[in-house]
Parts: structure tokens; sequence; C-alpha cells
């Protein structure tokens, strides 16, 4: 097989961006090996771990930068909200089999909330009622994924909920869609069953591949709106 012809100063832009290490974890013995791969779209970038640890943050953006410019790495498409138009770094889905991202909520009530429950309630700065099942308390914290309310406000569905009033939304968890951020990372998100696609904020606090947990939820989104 005849190899796909590259630029050798191209190449050595981004082996010099390289960790050096000659590892072999990448798949290759060398480095160089790796770059030529990189450059002939034959190997992901994550491939090389030691490029997302802190130290080489600073190289990592620039070696991006040099593959986009290649095409190696397409454009990122970008998320938008539609309610307010501003710009999302991921999407947020649900865990499989489940409805919806899970939510980590904070009732006002005094009442005790129990798991199989179906609750009514308005997340606090959110106009829109929502129904959701209760799959875990702890300590006052209920975690629920959403069962509504499209077909739970039909009056002739035959359904039984409990009216909780305003809660507060301290968490989401769910399979993140887009560019894996960092533990610790702010990111702007659109939670997957957002009946107004609006963009939330939040604090990435654990990560197990592609499931997280964001934390620190807010519904105001400091970054100016995407112009269309």
């Amino acid at each position: 097989m005849s190899k796909v012809p590259i630029d050798i100063g191209q190449k050595n832009e981004v082996l010099m961006l390289l960790p050096g290490y000659n590892c072999g974890i990448c798949g290759y013995a060398r480095c160089d090996e790796f770059a030529g791969a990189l450059l002939r779209k034959r190997a992901p970038l994550e491939k090389c771990r030691f490029m997302y640890q802190e130290m080489f943050q600073d190289d990592l953006a620039k070696l991006k930068e040099i593959l986009k410019e290649t095409k190696v790495i397409p454009e990122k498409e970008k998320i938008v909200g539609v309610m307010d138009g501003y710009e999302a770094d991921i999407i947020l889905k649900p865990i499989p089999g489940e409805d919806s991202c899970r939510e980590t909520l904070f009732p006002f009530t005094r009442e005790k909330i129990k798991p199989g429950e179906i609750i009514r309630y308005r997340p606090l700065g959110c106009p829109v009622t929502h129904f959701a099942k209760v799959l875990d308390e702890n300590h006052g914290l209920i975690t629920v994924h959403l069962v509504g309310p499209c077909h739970r406000l039909d009056p002739e569905a035959d359904f039984e909920y409990r009216e909780v009033g305003v809660c507060m939304v301290g968490g989401f968890e769910g399979f993140i869609e887009g560019e894996l951020p960092r533990v610790g990372e702010t990111v702007r998100f659109l939670p997957y069953h957002c009946m107004m696609q609006k963009v939330h904020s939040g604090v990435v606090v654990q990560l197990e591949g592609r499931r997280a947990i964001i934390e620190g939820i807010d519904l105001k989104v400091w970054a100016p709106p995407v112009k269309g």
C-alpha cells in the first residue's frame, strides 16, 4: 500500500507539539510515526493520552488548530439554544433506557418524597412546569428523570402525581455529545429534554467515559448570543 504524501514541514510542526515520549501507548512506536498518522487521518488525536494532561494544554490547542487547518479535524458544528440564541459546548443526553437526563432536585416542601413517585414541580428560574419520576432520595435531595409535561397535561390521561411546588435544580447527569470537557471545568450545555431548548451552565464534577455529572446549575449564561 502506498503512503499518502504529507508535507515534511507540517509533520515536523506537529511533532514539535507532541510530548516526545515515544511511549507507544498510541499504537505507534515513536511520536514521529504518530504525527504522520495524524496528518494521514489514520489515528485520532485522543490516542495520545499525554496531550490531555494539564502541562500540554497549550500545545494541545495549537495542535488542534493545525489539524483543523489541514481538515484532519473538521470545524465543530455549533450547538445553539433556541430560546436565547446562546452557544453551548455540549449536549447532555439521557442515560440509555431513561426518558431524559437525570436531575438532582432540592424540593422546598417538608413532605417526604419517595422513589417511584411521579411529581409535578417547577424548577427555580424556569417558567415551565415539569413532571418527573423519582429515582432516589438522599437527605432531602431527590434524583429524577422527566416524564412530561406533554402527555401528563392531557386531561383525559389516567395518572397520579404529587404537587411539590418549586424545586431548585442542583445537578444533571447524562451522556455528553460533543467534545469532552475536563473535571472542574465550567461548561455551557443543552439538556436533551429541555422543552425551551435553553442553554444551561454548570461545573463538571464527575466524568466516567462520556457519562458526566454537572452541578452548580445556572440558567444564566455569561456569553454573548450567537449572531445569525
